[in-house]
């Protein structure tokens, strides 16, 4: 009764839920029961990117709670998905043990390599998946407190704003880069061996995080759903549409946008942490801003303040970057930018604002 609640009134996240449940279920079926002759199979590589495709999706209806229903245009979420992935990558080099390179059972190998004597205090507490599993939420949501208050009380607003939250995130990305810092420099974290004791070379470890990254988008979904549904939410378009009229009819719009940043910022760092197993690596190049520039073009396309829509739009552009960036990599980033102007130009409202227009045109005809 509650989940029919949540989404009443809700087609078009009925339909994607209902779409992301079958494929949930159909998926695994078609890559472990099938033959690989057979070309109704499903290769696992092809699993892994449509996992990786779910926690994009994720990454990017935590984007649309900020900006399609706050009205924060955001530049900074790759940030918090990026810290949520190095939380995870953590875990996962803590994992490794004696097996690496240098086979030293406490240090990741790129701190032998460095000539690193002992395991910094940050990195204590990462070889439990309980621990890494709240740092994955904590990390991005304490970042997103601390920014979030001293500019939401500064009243910091509109382009000001978008500015320095892509600030933030060039400023951790410098800061990544940097050997001292303890997160392996350049390179990043990677050559991951498992999670909870399963080889994440194998199909079904695969599968397996494909279902959870489902799971997460559908749960995630629904979370903001509900707060869409709430009274909260209410008060998010009201801040969104006025702001000095919210203010002005007594609402703390202050305390508004950081509840909601917090926990959009947490939506995506959860997103990270399933990224990277599915990936194999993180590095600093996740905080770049142009990271962050591309969720808010999968936002646009999909169509703001839906939330299914960031998950339609997510799948898309993902998929072109996968084609074209194997067919015709030199034009890749020239197409994203021709994307995102035509999708301003012709379709404001993305892709589920013209499919409602066209519904409507043929209600008014019949």
């Amino acid at each position: 009764m509650g989940l029919l609640n949540i989404l009443k009134n809700d087609r078009g996240g009925q339909i994607m839920l209902g779409v992301l449940l079958v494929i949930t279920i159909l998926v695994p079926l078609l890559n472990l029961l099938v033959p690989e002759s057979n070309p109704l199979h499903v290769p696992t590589y092809t699993v892994t990117l449509m996992g990786k495709y779910l926690t994009l999706a994720l990454l990017a209806v935590a984007v649309d709670l900020v900006w399609g229903y706050l009205g924060i245009l955001t530049l900074g979420h790759g940030a918090f998905f990026a810290l949520g992935g190095y939380a995870m990558g953590m875990y996962l080099m803590r994992q490794i043990g004696d097996r690496g390179v240098y086979g030293n059972p406490e240090l990741p190998d790129f701190m032998v390599f460095l000539n690193w004597q002992e395991l910094p205090w940050f990195w204590q507490g990462f070889d439990q998946f309980w621990f890494a599993a709240i740092m994955i939420m904590l990390v991005p949501g304490v970042l997103a407190f601390v920014f979030g208050w001293l500019a939401f009380r500064s009243r910091v607003s509109g382009v000001y704003l978008s500015i320095i939250t892509q600030a933030m995130t060039y400023a951790l990305m410098l800061a990544f880069y940097r050997n001292e810092m303890g997160f392996g420099g350049n390179n990043g974290l990677t050559d991951f061996k498992d999670l909870l004791g399963f080889s994440l070379q194998e199909d079904s470890t695969r599968i397996t995080l494909f279902v959870l990254s489902a799971v997460a988008l559908a749960a995630g979904y629904l979370l903001c759903r509900h707060i869409m549904n709430s009274r909260l939410g209410r008060v998010c378009i009201a801040v969104r549409d006025s702001e000095s009229r919210a203010r002005f009819m007594g609402y703390r719009v202050e305390n508004v946008k950081l509840w909601i940043f917090i926990i959009s910022a947490m939506l995506a760092g959860i997103a990270g942490a399933l990224y990277v197993p599915q990936v194999g690596i993180i590095n600093p190049n996740e905080f770049s801003p142009i990271n962050s520039i591309e969720i808010v073009v999968w936002v646009a396309v999909g169509g703001r303040a839906t939330l299914y829509g960031a998950v339609i739009g997510a799948l898309l552009i993902n998929y072109a970057k996968t084609y074209f960036t194997a067919e015709l990599p030199e034009i890749w980033l020239f197409a994203l930018g021709g994307i995102f102007v035509l999708v301003t130009l012709l379709l404001p409202k993305g892709v589920t604002g013209f499919v409602a227009k066209l519904q409507q045109r043929k209600e008014v005809q019949a």
